[in-house]
């Protein structure tokens, strides 16, 4: 009796340890506001790890204990996000953030004013957290916005992440997102220890960040002291609480989420601004362009978001970005330099693109030769001649491209830069579309077109084929060896061994890796078609709605958009290219050869797991309990979809007050309607 008493004090002293520890990094890293001396909370943290040794078994995952695991990891595991972490649609100035504004305000000419928030874009690394019941149980890197890595352990190294959520009332599900960075004072001494040790120091402090998150020793991500600001928060249904204990509030704007991001125990950056109009967004942008060189860690501009949940929601998403978010950035780094040429590029969809070949000079790290001018209406903008001296950025620091010229110091007599008017490659006369900026080439057997398609066909996120690079590619095609990807699967030792440096070790080397390539999935062919539009991103989407390529030939465009995040633009897109004769023969050849044209097995399907598996669902009106993101999260946690507009391929339309067109377009075509609690209902039955 008096061993179990003791180990009942043990116990309650180990709780309230945590408690107190816990409320004290809430109070330091959170309120900035810390009520513990330090030598105090280093003497209750001994005290723990004291008692936690001599009772292991009282060890708890969210003990501040448990922040640097005991064995570096072997490797970090793929994961699928809960809900795909879109990357956002960026403005370089003012004039581009109005023509988003424009935009958005086209999909809901209705609305009035809005309230916007501004909040610092940080440089650093996109995670993904998980809290269940209160407990982070999962930290995953954004990887492609569908999947990404799983790197719990080192994220449990980052003291502004709370372990456990800092309320009694949790909901069973929390997805917390945010950006993880290095301080820049801690980034300059990590460079200076490498420095000492002979290692090259890292770029900046975003590539050491990453770098950091991917290491397999959480004990040397713990010493680097990264850090985190929370943006994001998803919230499923609450659980059942006592009317004494009611669960958190379910924001309705992206204002009350970060107040409820900051009161759960993340650190949230405090400077950010509720703007009540385009104006206070332009002042915050431009305060922040001088005063962010005085901050801690690296901002490269604004991110604005429309405040209003249900805005949000009725805005949705293009293909790659919210429609109700931007990010206004400040600009890059500019340089002079000397334009020598500008050739012309022929892709594969047979857009020509003109490129600055330039004078090399170094711009934000790096040596640039060429830059992009993007299509004929830029090069009359610029007004671009031959020797002109022109200005130099990096557009979102990555792609270069000419952004002025100086017209002053243009050489004389220098003669104008036109667009061709026949294609470089095949010389058939190009085309202007009126509604396009871009000059195309129509020829479909056109060298470049060809070569662009295959080599698209044989990259890594699409059929992955090893060792068939541009060079090879580009002699398949010169030699009519292949004039579509159907034909690489065709090919020969024997074809191959005439080639310039090609030996019967590569030969069969080559045929090997393509044969092998009729193993990858569905998703992974319907990228590699390189149908306009339609991303790695949104042919996972799709094949997971389609399991077989028969399913999403004959779906009509109507069917395409009702799936979750697919515009009409891309359903067309899909719709028209399956109506090509030449690409209804293309995929019967690809079906001959062996290609995976269906979902197998082995491939993960939410849509066939769970009460609401195969079912497609669209939210209108406004719920009473749940706001219309925490209902979308607990339908597809049960396997079902939630689509934006309804369609004969709705399954059942949630309603709420104010349903409006909705309702009664679902009404028409005979679509089942319920409540909240019907479908919250449905949810719990398959539970």
């Amino acid at each position: 009796m008096g061993q179990n008493s003791h180990h009942q004090d043990m116990a309650a002293r180990v709780q309230t340890l945590r408690q107190q520890l816990q409320q004290a990094s809430y109070e330091y890293y959170v309120l900035d506001a810390p009520t513990l001396p330090d030598e105090v909370y280093d003497r209750l943290y001994r005290e723990l790890q004291e008692l936690e040794t001599a009772h292991p078994e009282l060890i708890t995952p969210d003990s501040p204990t448990q922040r640097v695991g005991e064995k570096p990891a072997t490797q970090f595991t793929s994961v699928r996000h809960n809900i795909p972490l879109y990357s956002l649609e960026n403005a370089f100035d003012l004039a581009e953030f109005r023509a988003w504004e424009d935009r958005w305000r086209r999909q809901a000419p209705e609305v009035g004013p809005v309230e916007y928030v501004a909040e610092l874009k940080i440089d650093g690394s996109a995670l993904a957290l998980t809290y269940e019941n209160g407990l982070l149980t999962r930290a995953a890197t954004r990887g492609d916005g569908i999947t990404g890595e799983e790197i719990t352990q080192n994220v449990k190294t980052i003291r502004t992440i709370p372990l456990r959520l800092n309320t009694d009332t949790p909901p069973p599900i929390v997805e917390v997102r945010g950006e993880a960075f290095l301080p820049l004072d801690v980034f300059a001494t990590i460079n200076q220890e490498r420095t000492t040790n002979g290692e090259p120091p890292f770029a900046n402090p975003r590539n050491a960040a990453a770098g950091t998150l991917r290491q397999l020793d959480s004990r040397i991500v713990a010493r680097r002291r990264l850090d985190f600001f929370a943006y994001t928060v998803h919230m499923g249904s609450p659980t059942p609480h006592p009317p004494t204990s009611p669960p958190p509030h379910l924001p309705t704007s992206q204002w009350q989420a970060l107040q409820l991001l900051q009161s759960l125990g993340f650190r949230v950056n405090p400077n950010r601004q509720l703007c009540q109009s385009e104006t206070e967004v332009q002042d915050f942008f431009n305060t922040w362009a001088t005063a962010r060189t005085r901050l801690q860690y690296m901002t490269d501009g604004v991110v604005v978001k429309l405040n209003d949940f249900a805005l949000q929601q009725r805005l949705g998403f293009t293909q790659k970005f919210p429609r109700w978010a931007v990010a206004l950035k400040y600009p890059a780094e500019e340089v002079p330099t000397v334009l020598e040429q500008v050739s012309f590029q022929v892709g594969r969809t047979g857009a020509v693109t003109p490129v600055a070949e330039l004078r090399p000079v170094q711009l934000a790290g790096t040596t640039v030769a060429r830059a992009t001018l993007h299509n004929a209406d830029r090069m009359a903008e610029l007004d671009i001649h031959q020797g002109d001296t022109v200005i130099v950025r990096k557009a979102g620091e990555i792609i270069p491209e000419v952004v002025r010229v100086l017209a002053d110091l243009r050489p004389a007599e220098a003669q104008r830069v036109t667009m061709p008017q026949s294609c470089p490659e095949c010389g058939s006369t190009l085309v202007k579309p009126e509604e396009e900026a871009v000059t195309r080439c129509i020829n479909t057997s056109c060298p470049a077109i060809v070569q662009g398609a295959i080599i698209h066909w044989c990259r890594r996120d699409a059929l992955d084929i090893e060792g068939l690079g541009e060079k090879w590619v580009k002699q398949f095609v010169e030699q009519g060896l292949v004039q579509s990807v159907a034909d690489l699967y065709d090919l020969t030792v024997e074809q191959l061994l005439p080639l310039e440096r090609m030996g019967q070790q590569l030969a069969e080397k080559l045929v090997g890796a393509i044969a092998a390539s009729k193993t990858r999935p569905w998703a992974s062919v319907l990228y590699g078609l390189g149908i306009r539009h339609v991303g790695t991103v949104n042919a996972k989407t799709l094949t997971q709605h389609f399991p077989t390529v028969e399913a999403l030939a004959s779906a009509d465009p109507d069917a395409i958009e009702a799936v979750h995040t697919i515009g009409p633009e891309i359903a067309q897109a899909v719709f028209q290219w399956f109506r090509v004769p030449a690409n209804q023969t293309l995929i019967q050849r690809l079906q001959q050869a062996g290609l995976q044209l269906s979902a197998s097995q082995a491939e993960p399907q939410n849509a066939d797991q769970g009460a609401l598996a195969g079912k497609t669902f669209v939210l209108t009106g406004t719920l009473p309990n749940l706001t219309r993101t925490a209902a979308a999260a607990l339908i597809e946690a049960a396997g079902g979809k939630v689509t934006s507009s309804v369609s004969k391929a709705t399954d059942y339309l949630v309603a709420g007050e104010k349903a409006g067109s909705k309702l009664t377009k679902a009404e028409t075509l005979g679509i089942t309607v319920l409540s909240e609690a019907e479908m919250v209902e449905m949810v719990g039955e398959g539970s």
